[in-house]
């Protein structure tokens, strides 16, 4: 006898079948179980060919990423223990459905098999102390394929969020790592990194090893910190390199000082030997031997060593110093200069003068000779002392002047 409740039965004349609500309701939770366990199998699949998944079974991994990946590998084989049983639920399910004739009993299985607790999730035997004397000797535990489904997607969930989790941390954080390295050696390459590049490279360090085995332990505000230390590394190195280009300028210059300082005291020295001895030593300016050489010297050697530091203030110092020096030396020069020039133009006035007493006949006047005389002793004789020297050409020539007015009047 034809099974009224199957499809196509010749009771139904091919029409929709006349299932009793338990049964209908078991059809519609196997055609859900059947489609969920398809999409089951894509998603347990892609997650097990997931890169960061195999890339977390393959490492020795620590702190927080090995204690949530503990969890979800236990989740993942119970997904896949879930998997095989919700599987084989479904498949008696469909044997049972797919029988010719249909009977009370096979509808109760088949009922049952759907939408009760059919499946069996273990069975533990009861020690004998904690029996009653009615108490089992082992206890199942069952469930229904709906709650086994519930638990998988739970399962689920809990693997994907780690596996997601680490592999966003690896994403996000090996190449911004990788990044911060690359500053590192460049700083390297420029010299030194310095205290701040060291502390920067320490810490990079540390959270590329935790990054190896422990992505979600790994501290995302660690990269800032390193990136805020490779900034502030790199000004000071672009500072001192700053430092040591205007450093090395002055240095130039100072060099350059350093060989005027030479010229200069040359000057000095032979304006002093034009001089020595013509007059007298006290009215002579000198200026204190001095060799700043060796103290520029010794700022080069703290150039070569690299003590830019050290420099600028020892540098500022001498060039101070070597101002001083050739504004000293070079009023010196001008000082001894003056004072030759001085008396050359006292001795051409004088001449001058008796040339103009030749013109007026008074070459051999008895009141002029003297004076002249004396003007001339003062002027060519050494030491000369300027001042009486120029009071002597002053009284020739006012003498000069008042004999001529006196001469020429009728």
């Amino acid at each position: 006898m034809a099974d009224p409740d199957r499809p196509g039965s010749p009771l139904t004349g091919g029409a929709a079948p006349m299932t009793s609500p338990p049964v209908a309701s078991a059809d519609a939770e196997l055609a859900r179980l059947e489609t969920a366990v398809q999409a089951i199998t894509r998603n347990l699949v892609e997650l097990d060919e997931h890169p960061t998944r195999k890339d977390l079974d393959s490492r020795s991994l620590t702190g927080r990423t090995a204690s949530e990946w503990a969890d979800a590998s236990a989740a993942l084989g119970t997904l896949w223990d879930g998997y095989r049983m919700l599987t084989e639920s479904i498949t008696r399910a469909r044997l049972l459905r797919g029988q010719r004739r249909l009977g009370d009993a096979d509808r109760a299985r088949y009922v049952h098999e759907v939408l009760g607790p059919s499946i069996v999730l273990s069975t533990s035997s009861v020690p004998l102390a904690q029996r009653g004397l009615l108490g089992a000797g082992q206890v199942t535990a069952t469930c229904s394929p709906a709650e086994l489904l519930a638990a998988m997607e739970r399962a689920f969930a809990t693997a994907v969020d780690v596996v997601t989790r680490a592999g966003e941390a690896w994403r996000m954080l090996l190449p911004a790592a990788a990044e911060a390295a690359a500053g590192l050696r460049e700083l390297r390459t420029s010299g030194a990194p310095g205290p701040l590049g060291d502390q920067a490279d320490r810490l990079l360090g540390e959270l590329t090893a935790a990054l190896a085995t422990d992505p979600l332990g790994a501290e995302p505000a660690v990269l800032d910190r390193v990136g805020d230390l490779i900034r502030r590394a790199q000004a000071e190195r672009d500072s001192a390199a700053e430092l040591r280009a205007s450093l090395t300028r002055r240095l130039a210059q100072a060099r350059e000082r350093a060989d005027e300082l030479d010229r200069a005291g040359r000057a000095a020295a032979e304006a002093h030997a034009r001089v020595s001895g013509r007059f007298p030593e006290a009215r002579i300016a000198t200026v204190r031997r001095l060799n700043l050489r060796p103290d520029l010297a010794a700022i080069e050697a703290l150039a070569t060593a690299g003590q830019w530091a050290l420099i600028s203030p020892r540098l500022a110092r001498w060039s101070r110093e070597a101002a001083e020096r050739l504004a000293a030396l070079q009023a010196v020069t001008v000082h001894n200069d003056r004072l030759l020039a001085e008396r050359n133009e006292l001795r051409g006035r004088l001449d001058a003068y008796q040339a103009k007493a030749l013109r007026h006949g008074l070459g051999e006047h008895p009141a002029l000779i003297p004076l002249a005389e004396r003007a001339r002793a003062g002027l060519y004789t050494a030491p000369c002392e300027l001042e009486q020297a120029r009071a002597a050409v002053n009284a020739y020539q006012e003498a000069l002047t008042a004999t001529i007015t006196r001469d020429a009047r009728p």
